[in-house]
């Protein structure tokens, strides 16, 4: 685990796996440690992956403002790796809330990213949320699984107020298409990595201007792949395909068979299309 000093004296720590040209991945939750990312299914194998910690979460230091956890103040998090990591350019992949992230670095600091990979990606910080009738339609989907009133019903607590990390578990097999023994432990794992405080201060008031992030990725140039899964809540197939739209320069890929965690249930694939897109 190497560390660094960001733009506030906080102390940051990222894991890198592998070798080759660099790739920053940043995770989501958000509020999650980023070791629920894995090697995104052996991506290690073709690329050196610099995993970040997201302040606050993993083995990163909690900053003395939480202000700085707002998923805009984020970005200046990954700047900095850049250029504790002395590099002039880099890709860059943003997993779910992650994605956020990537997006808001791509608008303030074009000239430093060269592709961009939204994994799954959140859609608030574009306006391009998921709409009740998308929540319906996977919720129809999975109603005949065995786990979906106990899932259901966390969720509602959840929406509730319900800020446990238990009830997210809880709710978590409506984020994977198989509810099998590697789902339910990369679920599990989630109680000892995420932090309420954390997502709070992500989602706080301000942290979204969708407006003005989308006129500023209409003026970024670089590749674009938009990594969608059919069976995924978070960032249904439709809203992604409107996120291409804002792109001069983007491609969507949707991955059948799979939720939102595809290097759990289908590392090969996701591994072979990142590695395409990458090496392209």
């Amino acid at each position: 685990m190497a560390r660094f000093t960001s733009f506030d004296g906080t102390r940051l720590a990222y894991r890198e796996f592998g070798e080759g040209d660099p790739l920053v991945v940043l995770a989501g939750g958000p509020g999650r440690a980023s070791e629920y990312l894995e090697t995104l299914g052996g991506l290690d194998g073709a690329r050196r992956l610099v995993v970040l910690d997201n302040r606050g979460t993993g083995e990163s230091d909690e900053p003395v403002d939480p202000f700085t956890y707002r998923r805009d103040m984020l970005v200046r998090d990954v700047e900095v790796l850049r250029r504790h990591l002395g590099l002039e350019r880099v890709d860059v992949l943003g997993h779910s809330a992650g994605a956020g992230i990537a997006m808001g670095y791509a608008a303030d600091f074009p000239q430093r990213v060269g592709k961009l990979v939204l994994l799954t990606p959140a859609l608030r910080g574009v306006g391009l949320s998921p709409e009740q009738s998308d929540w319906d339609a996977h919720l129809a989907a999975r109603s005949g699984e065995p786990w979906f009133a106990g899932a259901v019903a966390a969720m509602e607590r959840a929406a509730a107020g319900d800020r446990s990390v238990a009830t997210r578990v809880e709710a978590s097999p409506l984020m994977y298409a198989r509810w099998d023994e590697r789902a339910r432990e990369h679920a599990r794992a989630e109680l000892g990595q995420w932090k309420y405080e954390v997502a709070a201060g992500y989602n706080a008031e301000g942290a979204f201007v969708p407006g003005v992030l989308r006129r500023a990725l209409a003026e970024f140039g670089g590749p674009v792949l938009v990594y969608a899964c059919a069976q995924d809540p978070i960032s249904p197939v439709r809203r992604c395909a409107r996120l291409v739209e804002l792109f001069p320069d983007a491609v969507l890929h949707v991955h059948e068979g799979v939720g939102h965690y595809p290097w759990v249930e289908d590392p090969g694939h996701l591994v072979k299309e990142l590695v395409a897109f990458l090496d392209a």
